[in-house]
């Protein structure tokens, strides 16, 4: 059997004993980092006063799990394994998937456990009062990709969820600031830790509360949908206002109205 394992994603006392008595019963554990992995098995060995009998730690991750499971020996699945990423849940946002496909395609017996998770938790928070949610993930780190995802993203009729390091949570908060101005947003950062911080308003409200805040740490965003809001979707004339260059402008233009790039180029420049 393999087991799809989540781990806490701050606070030690998030693991379930479930996951604990199946941590207990594997011989072997795939993990996204090893060593995030034995450091966690060592802190619940000695919280909890289990004993782990792992025989065997193979790290598999987004960059090497196509190649590991082409050559891995199957015979390794005779016993009890576990998959575990480095915090909450396995397969969203974080690696994963290819093992699952792999037990599906080999029929083999698997299953998830139930567990942290930091979108569900954020939604939660949040108190926005949408019962139909996107789960985006983390948006690309920069250029036209970046700006399409976060226009696709503001453009759907749910709330939205987006994960967001420190490196570039103030960013987000800046793009809100110009495309979704009345928006309401929910912000929390550090979940379950020590130090969780949470911010709700407009994006420009947000913005300033960050003047005077620490924003070290992983934080997820929530987006209440506009027409929550009483307002419209981002329109033609809504890309056009903007003060971009006329090539991405052109892109922006071309992925919500169907023409090719060079059609609104071409528009664009008479």
């Amino acid at each position: 059997m393999v087991y799809f394992i989540p781990t806490p994603i701050g606070n030690l006392d998030d693991i379930s004993v479930r996951s604990l008595k199946v941590l207990a019963e594997c011989q072997t554990l795939f993990c996204e980092d090893t060593r995030i992995t034995k450091k966690l098995l060592s802190l619940l060995s000695q919280r909890h006063g289990i004993e782990f009998h792992i025989k065997q730690f193979i790290s598999m991750h987004s960059h090497n799990e196509t190649y590991l499971l082409s050559t891995i020996d199957k015979t390794i699945f005779n016993e009890t394994v576990g998959y575990l990423s480095d915090a909450g849940m396995p397969c969203v946002s974080d690696p994963g998937s290819a093992l699952v496909r792999f037990c599906q395609e080999n029929t083999l017996a698997y299953e998830v456990l139930p567990g942290a998770n930091a979108a569900l938790l954020a939604y939660v928070s949040s108190g926005i009062q949408i019962h139909q949610f996107l789960f985006y993930g983390f948006l690309s780190h920069k250029g036209i990709e970046r700006q399409n995802e976060l226009f696709k993203a503001l453009n759907a009729p749910y709330a939205v969820i987006v994960y967001e390091s420190p490196h570039r949570i103030e960013k987000l908060i800046e793009e809100l600031v110009q495309f979704a101005p009345q928006r309401s947003i929910f912000a929390i950062k550090e979940a379950t830790k020590m130090h969780e911080k949470r911010f709700f308003g407009t994006p420009l409200a947000v913005k300033e509360a960050f003047k005077t805040a620490n924003l070290k740490g992983e934080w997820v965003v929530v987006i209440n949908p506009e027409a929550q809001e009483g307002g419209e979707a981002i329109t033609k004339e809504d890309l056009l206002d903007l003060e971009i260059p006329p090539k991405q402008k052109a892109k922006l233009l071309s992925k919500l109205t169907g023409l090719s790039v060079k059609e609104w180029y071409t528009k664009l420049q008479n």
